[in-house]
């Protein structure tokens, strides 16, 4: 049954990597003018991934702090519920939450490495003239 579970999680995170990927890509494309805009006014393209490398760290931690409240949130009423049957205790693994928060900032960050070099080498006048 854990297998299972963790076989799901698994799964769970390919999703939200891919998405990640996706939103960042996405927000590359239509930021084009922007982007071309920031490196014509002087940003450099290490501080133009920099930025695309926070912006995705932010996602992936939000998101990751987000499951946690709502975890936590769903399993203190279900406990309760189901007192009757002898769970009678809430057992939270802060642990494995904070290797989950650190986990998912990595994650971000590698989820961003193709949108932040993609972002990089966009040329600054090809992207204003559009």
């Amino acid at each position: 049954m854990m297998a299972t579970l963790y076989a799901l999680l698994g799964l769970a995170l390919v999703v939200a990597v891919l998405g990640i990927i996706n939103t960042l890509a996405l927000s590359v494309v239509e930021r084009r003018q922007e982007i071309g805009m920031l490196r014509a006014i002087g940003t450099s393209r290490a501080q133009l991934r920099r930025t695309i490398y926070l912006e995705s760290t932010y996602i992936a931690v939000f998101g990751a702090l987000l499951g946690v409240v709502l975890g936590l949130a769903i399993g203190l009423p279900l406990v309760h519920a189901l007192k009757h049957w002898g769970i009678d205790s809430l057992s939270v693994p802060w642990s494995l939450i904070v290797i989950t928060l650190v986990g998912s900032a990595v994650v971000g960050v590698i989820a961003a490495l193709w949108p932040a070099i993609s972002a990089a080498r966009t040329k600054p006048l090809e992207a204003i003239t559009e």
